[in-house]
């Protein structure tokens, strides 16, 4: 069975709860999911063993925060090249992390990356859980 790693940065919680939300519709799909804050992650050994990851970080003061600043840099050296991969974040104001993320995997790490990042004020706010959970399933299809 494929299995999958989630890795979020949060502030407020919000993007926690998009991860949590986006862990459902994996195992919709039937994939095997993992949910870590990124203080967890202590290595790239961390990131190893997973058929897809998904990294999402919250956005403040117009960038990602400096954890998942951290751990993408850590992740370089992790091996993540034709791996499935996806961004997303919550974001009060203007949204950038999520497609910061979304490109350092897709052109540094040369991921297999869904569609485009994920971006949400609030995942109980305009079918946020339906998108996050959706978000997830498209995770699983492309595996």
């Amino acid at each position: 069975m494929p299995k999958a790693l989630i890795v979020y940065n949060t502030r407020t919680g919000e993007t926690k709860k998009i991860a949590e939300l986006i862990a459902e519709g994996i195992r919709m799909g039937g994939t095997e999911v993992e949910v870590a804050n990124v203080n967890d992650i202590k290595d790239e050994k961390g990131l190893q063993g997973y058929d897809a990851l998904v990294f999402g970080s919250a956005t403040y003061h117009g960038d990602m925060m400096q954890k998942m600043k951290t751990l993408l840099f850590m992740a370089e050296k992790a091996g993540l090249a034709g791996k499935v991969g996806g961004a997303f974040g919550a974001f009060g104001w203007s949204g950038e992390a999520p497609g910061r993320i979304f490109d350092t995997m897709k052109n540094i790490f040369q991921m297999e990356m869904v569609s485009e990042p994920l971006r949400l004020k609030s995942s109980s706010l305009g079918g946020g859980v339906e998108m996050a959970q959706d978000y997830g399933r498209k995770i699983v299809k492309k595996l």
